[in-house]
């Protein structure tokens, strides 16, 4: 696993091909080899690491870096889809093994779930499972075996709730690691204890501290220019940080002394910086004199022009590493000198597939190449897929291609291409079955070859996914992992089913198969739903689908449940469907998500349906309303520029459209005529922080937006007697039921005497908050700011989020 990622992500392209480090940072690579050592650094969630020191670590003092995301970020927002939950999981866990692939750091993760905004580190870690993500948070630290950990928040902060968590875990999991008696699973104790010289936080100004206050502490200054890079560490970590597209975080880059402060947590003391009394070489290792003098030698050896010389003193160097007692960092300087042996060889290795896609039991063609490209004596022992050979033993020649072409089986027991932390999501946890794939980034491939090298008396084996590639006319070569998908999967047109009155709603749903297949497929129901038909009959043939109209009736009254559709094929049960996720950043994803679909039976009222949608980043709400009966236009800024808006009953802003499109701004006063002459204008929540800022003019009166937020979806709100919550439909505790993550974010902090307040809403122990929605008459219209997350509660098909905004857009004349 570390040799495959060393080669895959040389120059942190967004593939899956084997990727050869230019000279410089092959040298480096050499220099590495007599460096021992390691830092770990501890954050919450993708992007909240320190990308700078990250670089630094890693590319100056060379030593092996990793950052732990404790989650995935899947509870944020998506600046680039419509992808929430565990598909923006996947984004973000793309994004962050492209951003290590830039500064050079590893990338860990534990199993937690980003459930969204918490208020506190006790909060997290009661649905996280403290002893759950404690134990995870050990296993990084017993797989990197670092000297000194890192964090990236205080143990006591007004922020994040999962922020500080993190730290704390760090903390608790820095004593616990070293101790010998705690060994929750199998994977611990194959890795046995490891005990860490200290725990630092990394402070920075971000929590009030001045710049003299910071230089006072222990500190490094990570702002160098890397002369085998051509890039300063700043420079290195803007263009790392930028692979954190989904959250808009492109970063500029930055030259000159940039100086980091540390602040002590745990362990011994420090002085000057975090890695006082830290050796860093192999004075560590008793008996390692040989090993250093062949390094050296290789070392001394290298020429840019030819890697090749230095491939006897590694190999030497290699044997010698072999034979020594085990140590703490004996596998993981193996897997480095057999990537740096690789790439001294320019040695390729690739096994692509005939196809995108098969499933077990069956078949793909599979193209074997294998490529020396300097010269040197290596001989190909052998090319296995599990017990099928895929090239003979072949004596490699300097830039003779070998190739060969193989039918292969899909194993009948091959896993599913369904990312492993995936399988069962649960609240707070995503389940890992396997103990040995807690905290990876990704799972081995369903098809993995192994390509194994002779290279005189030393043999080196190097794993390659089964892929498939192809040429985009726009970016050039792509690789995908070829995907090993179920007999068939089944598919809903939707998520979600509203029915606002008792009229039957039709859901297609599509049984897709690889091979081909015949069977039955059926909806499992919620109590009061009904389908017709029963059950239907499909065949497909191989690469085909087939579209069942289904049509589903409610009951006559208020009714929730979850819809599953499941084909059945020769007795045997399935229920998953299929998503890809593409995004030219980011390699093909595949994921199998349960099939079902969310059923809403509500009595929905309004009076206006024609709206006027300009939708924000990662925005399904406009498909929540068509299913309540309204007809939804897309706008876009040119449209409300040069178009009559008198055509709608109201116009709809989505989240945080007054921040990525910057041009809405010149538009408020045809928006507030529009107001004035009789229509309604609702904007959904706006951000205003450091990353962006709230317009000044959003509505016919003055407010500011600030960060008050309500977490908790279960929070009980005090309604006032506004008119707004009474028709047309009647809003009452009920509607408040059911709500996912949150209440809402982004509320209102100060505003207009002219804005009314209908609602008043706290997280247990605050104060409370009455900025959720504002709404102001203005002439014969209405204009309606909102914090509540209808964009997540809509599209899950929560009733009351329907009839609430139903009332919202009827607010006007």
């Amino acid at each position: 696993m570390a040799l495959t990622l060393l080669l895959s992500t040389a120059n942190a392209a967004p593939t899956l091909r084997l990727s050869q480090p230019d000279g410089a940072r092959l040298e480096r690579w050499l220099d590495r080899l007599l460096v021992v050592g390691g830092v770990l650094y501890v954050a919450a969630h993708p992007d909240d690491e320190n990308t700078r020191l990250l670089a630094y670590l890693s590319n100056r003092s060379l030593l092996r870096t990793g950052y732990l995301s404790v989650t995935r970020g899947d509870g944020g927002q998506n600046l680039i889809g419509s992808e929430l939950g565990p598909g923006l999981g996947l984004i973000r866990t793309q994004e962050l093994l492209a951003a290590r692939g830039l500064d050079g750091a590893e990338q860990l993760f534990t199993r937690a779930r980003d459930f969204g905004y918490s208020k506190s580190p006790e909060e997290s870690l009661r649905i996280w499972g403290h002893d759950a993500l404690l134990a995870d948070v050990v296993l990084a630290i017993r797989r990197l075996r670092p000297d000194v950990i890192i964090t990236r928040f205080p143990l006591e902060a007004d922020t994040h709730g999962q922020h500080t968590a993190s730290s704390r875990l760090a903390v608790e999991a820095f004593t616990r690691a070293a101790d010998p008696s705690y060994m929750p699973d199998a994977e611990h104790r194959r890795l046995g204890p490891w005990k860490a010289r200290r725990v630092v936080w990394n402070e920075s100004g971000f929590f009030g501290k001045t710049d003299a206050q910071l230089a006072a502490l222990p500190h490094l200054d990570v702002g160098g220019y890397d002369p085998w890079l051509g890039l300063s560490y700043p420079e290195l970590a803007a263009d790392s940080r930028s692979n954190h597209r989904s959250q808009g975080f492109g970063a500029p880059r930055r030259r000159g002394p940039t100086p980091e402060a540390f602040h002590p947590l745990a362990g011994e003391p420090m002085k000057g910086s975090p890695l006082d009394g830290v050796v860093t070489d192999w004075s560590r290792v008793p008996g390692s004199a040989r090993l250093v003098a062949e390094l050296k030698r290789a070392r001394q050896a290298f020429r840019t022009a030819t890697p090749e010389a230095s491939i006897p003193a590694l190999l030497a160097a290699r044997a010698e590493l072999r034979r020594m007692p085990e140590h703490p960092w004996k596998e993981a300087k193996l897997a480095e000198l057999d990537a740096a042996v690789l790439a001294c060889a320019g040695l390729f290795g690739d096994v692509i597939a005939d196809r995108t896609s098969s499933s077990p039991g069956g078949s793909v063609t599979a193209t074997t190449t294998v490529l020396l490209r300097r010269p040197a004596r290596v001989t190909l022992t052998s090319a296995r897929l599990g017990t099928r050979s895929l090239l003979g033993p072949s004596e490699l020649k300097a830039g003779v291609p070998v190739e060969a072409k193989t039918s292969l089986e899909v194993p009948a027991d091959a896993r599913l291409s369904n990312p492993a932390w995936l399988e069962a999501p649960e609240p707070g946890l995503y389940p890992v079955r396997d103990p040995a794939w807690v905290g990876l980034h990704e799972e081995p491939a369903p098809l993995e070859a192994e390509l194994t090298f002779a290279f005189g008396s030393e043999s080196i084996t190097l794993r390659r996914p089964v892929a498939y590639k192809w040429t985009d006319p726009v970016l050039g070569e792509r690789y995908r992992r070829l995907e090993v998908l179920p007999r068939v999967t089944v598919d809903a047109s939707s998520g979600m089913l509203l029915f606002p009155d008792a009229s039957p709603r039709p859901l297609d749903v599509t049984v897709r198969s690889v091979r081909g297949a015949s069977g039955t497929v059926a909806l499992e129901l919620p109590a009061g739903f009904s389908a017709q038909p029963a059950s239907a009959s499909f065949a497909i043939a191989a690469g085909g689908e087939s579209t069942i109209r289904f049509t589903i009736a409610p009951p006559r009254t208020a009714a929730r449940g979850t819809l599953r559709a499941v084909a059945t094929v020769d007795g045997q049960r399935f229920d998953r469907g299929l998503r890809r996720i593409d995004h030219a950043h980011i390699p093909i994803q595949t994921w199998l998500p349960p099939a079902t679909v969310q059923l809403t039976r509500v009595d929905v009222a309004h009076a206006k349906r024609r709206i006027g949608y300009l939708s924000g980043p990662g925005d399904d709400v406009p498909d929540a309303l068509r299913q309540a009966g309204y007809e939804v236009t897309p706008l876009s800024v040119a449209d409300l520029r040069e178009g009559g808006l008198s055509r709608f009953d109201a116009v709809v802003f989505g989240i945080r459209a007054f921040n990525v499109e910057p041009q809405l701004q010149a538009l408020h006063g045809k928006l507030m005529d529009y107001v004035a002459s009789g229509g309604t204008v609702l904007v959904q929540y706006v951000t205003s922080n450091f990353i962006a800022k709230a317009p000044p003019n959003l509505g016919p009166f003055p407010f500011t937006i600030g960060q008050g937020r309500v977490t908790d979806e279960t929070a009980a709100v005090e309604a006032d007697g506004n008119p707004v919550l009474a028709g047309p439909n009647r809003i009452g505790p009920d509607d408040w039921a059911g709500w996912v993550q949150e209440r809402g974010l982004y509320f209102a902090e100060s505003w207009d005497p002219r804005y009314a307040t209908p609602l008043s809403m706290h997280d247990p122990g605050e104060q409370p908050l009455k900025g959720s929605v504002l709404v102001a008459r203005s002439g014969k219209g209405a204009f309606v700011y909102t914090g509540l997350s209808f964009f997540r509660q809509l599209p899950a098909g929560v009733p009351g989020a329907f009839r609430l905004f139903a009332n919202l857009v009827d607010t006007g004349g």
